[in-house]
C-alpha cells in the first residue's frame, strides 16, 4: 500500500506496520499469524494544504477489494482485511461518506465490508517492512503480479483506476 500514496504530492512519509490489536509491540511473524488482533496498515502523513484527506480515500479505494471479509487478494485472514482508521471526527465523517459513495456507485456486485474505526496505538513494522517495494523489487514484483490484485483493480476501475492527482518531483 506505500507505492500509491508515496508518489503523491504533498504526502510526507508512509510508514507499514500494525494496529487494532491487543498486543503491545507485535512482529510481523506475531500479526501475520492472525493472533493479535492487529490488522496490516500504512500510516499515511500529509499536507493538508496539498492534498486532502478526501483525496486519499480515492487512492485506498483504488488499491483494494473493499468487498473481501477474509482478507486480500492470495493474503488470507483478518489481518489482512481492509480498514480506514481516523484521526478526528471529520475524517471519520469523510471516511463513512466515502464507503457510502463507493456502495452507492454500483462498481462493486457484493456489499463494502470495510472496517471504519477510530485510530488506536500504531505499531511501525520492522525497518525490512518500510519501502519493501523498494528493498525487494524483484520479490515485491513477482508477488503483485501473481496476486490477482491488478487484475481485480483493472477490471473493477478501468479508465478511472488512476486519479489525476499531483505527482512528487523527482
Amino acid at each position: 500500500m506505500e507505492p500509491p500514496f508515496e508518489k503523491l504530492k504533498g504526502i510526507q512519509e508512509v510508514v507499514s506496520g500494525y494496529t487494532g490489536g491487543e498486543t503491545e509491540n507485535p512482529s510481523y511473524e506475531e500479526v501475520s499469524s492472525g493472533k493479535t488482533g492487529h490488522i496490516e496498515a500504512v500510516q499515511v502523513y500529509y499536507d493538508p494544504n496539498v492534498i486532502s484527506y478526501e483525496k486519499i480515500l480515492e487512492v485506498f479505494w483504488r488499491q483494494v477489494n473493499p468487498t473481501d471479509d477474509q482478507g486480500q487478494f492470495v493474503d488470507r485472514g483478518f489481518q489482512y482485511t481492509t480498514a480506514i482508521f481516523y484521526h478526528s471526527e471529520e475524517q471519520k465523517e469523510a471516511a463513512e461518506q466515502s464507503k457510502q459513495e463507493m456502495a452507492s456507485s454500483e462498481r462493486f456486485e457484493k456489499e463494502i465490508v470495510t472496517l471504519i474505526d477510530e485510530a488506536e496505538k500504531f505499531y511501525r513494522a520492522e525497518e525490512y517492512h518500510q519501502d519493501y517495494y523498494k528493498k525487494n523489487e524483484w520479490r515485491y514484483d513477482y508477488y503483485r503480479s501473481n496476486s490477482g490484485r491488478d487484475e481485480f483493480l483493472e477490471e473493477t476501475w478501468g479508465d478511472d483506476r488512476q486519479l489525476e492527482l499531483p505527482k512528487k518531483q523527482k
